[in-house]
Parts: C-alpha cells; sequence; structure tokens
C-alpha cells in the first residue's frame, strides 16, 4: 500500500466516508471505496458523469478531508503543456536583464544563467502539484480539452516528472492525491482510462438529493427541500437538452428560500425555474408540463 507523507489515510471506505462526511460531502459505498483505493494504491481517480453530480465537489472534498491543499487544472479547448505546466515571468527577466546591463554585467553565459533561474519560473497546476506535498491535483473537465492534452497529461500522470530544458528534470518525491473528471461531452481514451480507477457518479436517488440539500442548507424548511428535490426527479425524466443536476437542485433551494418559501408551488417553481433549466427550449418544455400538472 501506497504511504503518502502528510497525510493521515484512512483505514476503511467507511473511514473514509465518515471523513467525507464531516465536510459535508455524502458519498455513497461505490465512491468511498472508489476513492479509498485510489488514496492506498497510489492511482488517478477518474470520475464520470453527468454536469452536476459532485464530481468536482468529491475533489474539494477529499482536499479538506486529507488536509491536503486542492490544485485545480480546468480543461479547456486549445489547453496546451506550457499552460498546465510552467511559464516564464518574461517581465521580470526583462527587468532584470535592464539591472545586469546597468550594472555593466556583459557575461552572456552568466546573464543566460541567470534569467533561466528557478526564480523566473512561473509554476502551472501540474508542477505545483508534483513540488507540493501534500496536494490533491484536480483536473476538471478532462474531456473539453483537446486529444493531444490528453496524451500529454497520461504521460505526466505515469511518472509524475516534468523536464525543463533550462532548470532539469523535476520529479516528485510524492506524487498528488489526483482526480481526474469528465463530462462525457467525448470519449476520453483508453490509455487514460487505464491508468486509473474509474467511478461513474449519477444522479442520487430521492432520498439521498433530499440529504445532501438539507446538508448544505440546513436552514431550508424540510418540506421545501423535498418538494425541490421531487421536482428535480421529475424534471430528469423529461426529454430536456440539459437535465439539471444536484448541483441545481441546490442552488433552486436557495433562491427559494431567499424568496422566504417553505414549499413550492406552480408559481414560485415558474418564477425560480432559471435557478434549475439553464435553456429556454427547455424551460418552455417544463412550463408546458407544469401547465398541465405534472411537474409537482
Amino acid at each position: 500500500m501506497t504511504y503518502r507523507r502528510g497525510v493521515d489515510l484512512p483505514a476503511t471506505p467507511a473511514e473514509l466516508a465518515e471523513r467525507l462526511d464531516a465536510v459535508d460531502y455524502l458519498a455513497d459505498d461505490g465512491v468511498a471505496t472508489a476513492a479509498f483505493l485510489a488514496l492506498r494504491m497510489g492511482r488517478p481517480l477518474f470520475v464520470e458523469g453527468e454536469a452536476g453530480v459532485g464530481k468536482t465537489a468529491l475533489a474539494h472534498a477529499l482536499s479538506e478531508a486529507l488536509d491536503a491543499p486542492l490544485i485545480r487544472l480546468q480543461c479547456y479547448e486549445g489547453l496546451d503543456a506550457a499552460q498546465a505546466l510552467y511559464d516564464w515571468d518574461f517581465p521580470r527577466q526583462l527587468l532584470h536583464l535592464r539591472t545586469a546591463e546597468a550594472a555593466g554585467i556583459t557575461d552572456p553565459q552568466r546573464l543566460e544563467h541567470e534569467l533561466y533561474d528557478r526564480r523566473f519560473l512561473v509554476a502551472r497546476p501540474l508542477l505545483q502539484a508534483i513540488e507540493t506535498i501534500p496536494s490533491v491535483l484536480l483536473v476538471d473537465e478532462i474531456d473539453r480539452a483537446d486529444d493531444e492534452f490528453e496524451a500529454f497529461l497520461l504521460e505526466v500522470l505515469s511518472d509524475f516528472t516534468i523536464s525543463i530544458p533550462e532548470i532539469g528534470t523535476v520529479r516528485a518525491e510524492q506524487p498528488p492525491v489526483v482526480v481526474v473528471t469528465s463530462n462525457r461531452t467525448r470519449e476520453v481514451h483508453d490509455a487514460l482510462k487505464r491508468r486509473c480507477l474509474y467511478q461513474w457518479l449519477d444522479y442520487p436517488d430521492f432520498d439521498r438529493e433530499v440529504a445532501v440539500i438539507r446538508r448544505r442548507i440546513p436552514s431550508a424548511d424540510e418540506t421545501l427541500v423535498a418538494d425541490v428535490a421531487r421536482a428535480t426527479q421529475r424534471l430528469r425524466e423529461m426529454d430536456l437538452l440539459k437535465p439539471p443536476g444536484l448541483a441545481e437542485a441546490i442552488d433552486w433551494t436557495a433562491a427559494l428560500e431567499a424568496l422566504g418559501a417553505k414549499s413550492l408551488d406552480l408559481d414560485l417553481a415558474a418564477r425560480t425555474l432559471g435557478a434549475a433549466v439553464k435553456y429556454h427550449e427547455d424551460q418552455q418544455r417544463v412550463l408546458e408540463v407544469a401547465a398541465e400538472g405534472g411537474l409537482m
């Protein structure tokens, strides 16, 4: 089993679930076991599922439960290695160069050596995670990145080393805890999945949704929470472009509570629907169903 310096590892999945519960993340047996094995085996955890089901929140919760800083790499189309690894602080390098010239330093080799010193290196998320012990690295929405970056990430996750030509190779003394998430907007290559342990996060059932909402918004009325959870579950059964996730259910409850609501009726649902449903076509569909009495 992997030893992690600076991290008090849980002894069982149940203990990890208790720690996550203490930071307001309610993990079921499958999630707790997958996260526990990722910690013990030193393997990245690949978490896939619809948007808003708690994938990113799991990484945040692990960071809190393990008392390790969270370092987040948000993926997007066009993300390249330089933006994920490191960059040089060119303004500071230029200032140093001008200062050296003013001081009469003209030796090219000395100037080059000084310009590419570690103090001028700006660490991006991957380098930060490799150099920080302990840490939790969140690679968020890898499906939004290009295939080339995915292949590059696989190489980094294989040995946790980064080669910097001007300085040398930076190797992790202890690999970070890694959580990779995907909304499945495209298929992620099998090579990356094979490198990781895999966990699918689905929409919660009614009881778990109620429990999570109550945990996040404890001041909300019990009837209101149950009404929102029931309505959200119903929305997911409709043919919507983007069904609401758990995050939207929490936002919807917060919006209704801000209005002083104790329960959810059709008028309130219509006026606050934008907290849960984010596409105009979906809203029209929901309002039609609500008018027929099929929402509540």
